[in-house]
């Protein structure tokens, strides 16, 4: 089956309201390509270098909504800064202070998310529920950061709909409207649990190529 053919696919089944984001993290800039001629905008990339790589190969495409949904690390933000709109994974305060630093000097206002790890996994990135009204008035204090919402992504073994449950509560507490949370093996679920966002790779592209080395 083509990309477009999964792409109309899934638009049907995607209610109004819902965002859906293609996952294209390791694709070629050819699949990107595929799928924007098939009337996909937002795009989700997990690698810092990777996406620079990328968006400078795709810079001729009007209206691509770039969406960096990875582990950043603090280093890396400089990659990131003035040159897309949405950061997913803001999860501790330095990082956030040193993409509003680096945004704030390219002249640009990034929407970020509050990346919150709900199932206590240490190998994975994200704050503790706990830890999130702090990082939220921290980052809705910074210059050039629009808070916007919260992301997961639960552990692979349980049942996503109570962390899902629990964001959506998480968000409400804190005023904010986004919710990114739901991938190809669960984002009908995410959607009935009051997604905004839902970030689909698979289901799209196919499966992923191995990713390729990451540029100097």
């Amino acid at each position: 089956m083509s990309v477009a053919a999964r792409l109309a696919a899934l638009r049907a089944r995607v209610p109004a309201g819902v965002t859906l984001i293609a996952v294209s993290k390791t694709q070629p800039p050819e699949a990107i390509r595929e799928a924007y001629a098939a009337g996909q905008r937002h795009f989700g990339e997990n690698y810092a270098q990777e996406w620079r790589d990328k968006a400078a190969a795709l810079a001729d495409l009007p209206d691509l909504v770039w969406h960096f949904i990875g582990g950043l690390q603090t280093n890396k933000a400089k990659y990131l800064a003035g040159k897309l709109a949405w950061v997913h994974t803001v999860d501790r305060p330095e990082l956030a202070r040193e993409l509003s630093r680096r945004c704030a000097a390219a002249g640009a206002t990034v929407k970020v998310l509050l990346e919150v790890n709900l199932g206590g996994e240490a190998q994975k990135g994200g704050c503790a529920p706990g830890e999130a009204p702090a990082l939220a008035a921290l980052v809705r204090g910074l210059p050039a950061l629009e808070l916007c919402g919260l992301t997961c992504i639960p552990p692979p073994e349980d049942d996503p709909r109570p962390h899902f449950r629990a964001l959506r509560a998480l968000r409400d507490q804190l005023g904010l409207r986004e919710l990114s949370m739901g991938m190809s093996a669960d984002w009908p679920a995410a959607v009935e649990e009051g997604a905004t966002f839902i970030r689909v790779g698979t289901a799209i592209f196919g499966e992923r190529p191995r990713r390729p080395p990451p540029a100097a």
